[in-house]
């Protein structure tokens, strides 16, 4: 099958969250299994350049119509660790994708509307007639109204259109002018019933209208598909998410193992398995070296995580001074979107600076992630909403047992070591409902417990939760399923 994502993230190359982590893995995925997948996606000029591998003009003279007029266009072509890559690079004075960041300018959804239709003008002028357009986040949800309405009568009538909801609360809100730019009569498409927004009739939402015309739609996470057709993590999209819940259904996202997996790490000093685990406690050891923690027997407990609202920032925050308080040890890495969050915490790391069991590690740093993954015991991931969630994946895969509030995809992969319905061998973690600190205490509280007083049931859960398989074999299949039921529609 001849699939073509259009993205705009992908791993390690543009990244601003985990959507970049899943074009890389689910791509991948998809080509070990045969089938030909090429990804489309802007050309920033901030992306890690070092990491695209023959870089090279494919299409020097594409022109792309926008707003009355013709907005020269070239294309460039690269590998990224193997992932066939083109790069739209618009010369305008609107200067769309050179801005020095991914995303946060008042006129994203200009840009972005702007990459849609220069993506299906590039695969028009191209002759490229892929089985399935696979779009990504509201970025690109008007490629399927694009197709049908337009390129389908200009000979492209061959590829189907699934669409994926990676983040329900940014949905593309903007104004009906966004239609009379990429050439759509906005009367035709600022409806209740396409692109008119549930809540405010007076803008228009782009993801709404991707979810309309697309063939079928997919979320990261079944628990997440459920959430957000019945409960306000949809954002307002409950109504239209229900209407269409035909060609509608969530698939877990999965976790690139050649990139996590302590068998084969070369972030960490020590390599391990379910089998060698006396060596993971020789990557807490380094761990404790590296960051100027004290050795004691105690255990480690770990927040990896973008620091905002969405991920339970307070929460966070709680679980390490409840650490601290009861003698245990707490390392966090993370960085905030918010200004005030991002001082919260340099606060808070200026307090505890020279607390010998404690770090406060502000920002993103790739191969100490890699380290706390490894040295910690513990996990705390107390999200208010989590459409996925790969850190408890990943954690689990080097026995770092999560500690998780029970929502969106969290709920389908962590199983209460006390409470749920599984027997043992498949319990993996401590899961908790609501997200209050008495919740959150508890949780922990458990899990220290088992760690303090029943070393041996600890590992084994160490090791059922390394048992797991949350690679990307089982979602790739499932992929395949939606784009072979809509191929043949």
């Amino acid at each position: 099958m001849y699939i073509v994502m259009v993205t705009p993230e992908l791993a390690p190359v543009a990244k601003v969250g985990g959507l970049a982590d899943v074009i890389f893995g689910l791509s991948r995925e998809l080509e070990i299994r045969g089938n030909s997948v090429e990804i489309i996606l802007p050309k920033y000029d901030c992306m890690w350049y070092d990491q695209i591998f023959g870089l090279c003009v494919d299409y020097d003279n594409l022109w792309v119509p926008y707003y009355g007029q013709w907005i020269h266009c070239t294309v460039f072509f690269g590998f990224v660790h193997g992932r066939k890559c083109y790069f739209i690079d618009p010369h305008s004075d609107k200067n769309f994708f050179n801005r020095g960041v991914f995303y946060g300018h008042w006129d994203d959804a200009e840009r972005f509307g702007f990459f849609c239709r220069a993506a299906l003008q590039y695969m028009l002028m191209a002759n490229k007639h892929p089985d399935i357009i696979h779009c990504h986040d509201w970025q690109t949800a008007l490629i399927p109204v694009l197709l049908f309405d337009i390129y389908a009568n200009l000979g492209m009538t061959h590829p189907r259109v699934c669409f994926t909801l990676h983040n329900m609360k940014h949905q593309g809100i903007t104004g009906e002018f966004i239609f009379r730019e990429i050439g759509l009569n906005p009367p035709e498409y600022f409806r209740a019933d396409r692109f008119q927004d549930d809540n405010n009739p007076h803008v228009v939402n782009l993801m709404k209208g991707g979810i309309v015309y697309s063939n079928f739609v997919t979320t990261v996470s079944p628990q997440y598909a459920w959430d957000i057709r019945t409960s306000d993590q949809g954002f307002g999209m409950g109504h239209t998410l229900y209407s269409y819940q035909g060609k509608f259904g969530g698939i877990l996202n999965g976790v690139d193992y050649d990139v996590w997996n302590p068998e084969t790490d070369n972030y960490i000093p020590h390599k391990y398995s379910a089998g060698t685990l006396d060596d993971k406690y020789k990557n807490k050891e380094a761990l404790r070296h590296r960051l100027l923690i004290r050795q004691d027997l105690k255990p480690v407990i770990c927040a990896v995580s973008r620091l905002d609202h969405q991920k339970g920032v307070y929460l966070i925050k709680r679980a390490l001074y409840y650490a601290l308080a009861n003698g245990w040890q707490f390392v966090l890495l993370g960085s905030g979107s918010e200004q005030g969050i991002n001082d919260e915490f340099w606060r808070i790391k200026c307090e505890l600076n020279d607390n010998p069991d404690c770090h406060i590690e502000l920002g993103y740093n790739e191969e100490l992630s890699h380290l706390i993954y490894a040295g910690s015991d513990l996990i705390v991931i107390p999200s208010l909403f989590e459409p996925c969630g790969l850190t408890q994946m990943v954690a689990m895969k080097y026995g770092t047992i999560p500690i998780v509030r029970n929502t969106g995809g969290l709920s389908n992969t962590v199983f209460d070591a006390n409470y749920s319905d599984l027997p043992f061998e498949q319990r993996n973690g401590y899961t908790f409902f609501d997200p209050t600190n008495e919740a959150l205490e508890h949780a922990m509280q458990r899990a220290v417990g088992l760690w303090y007083e029943f070393p041996l049931q600890f590992r084994q859960l160490m090791e059922n939760a390394m048992s797991y398989d949350y690679s990307w074999n089982h979602p790739g299949q499932h992929y395949l399923n939606v784009y072979e039921f809509i191929k043949n529609k």
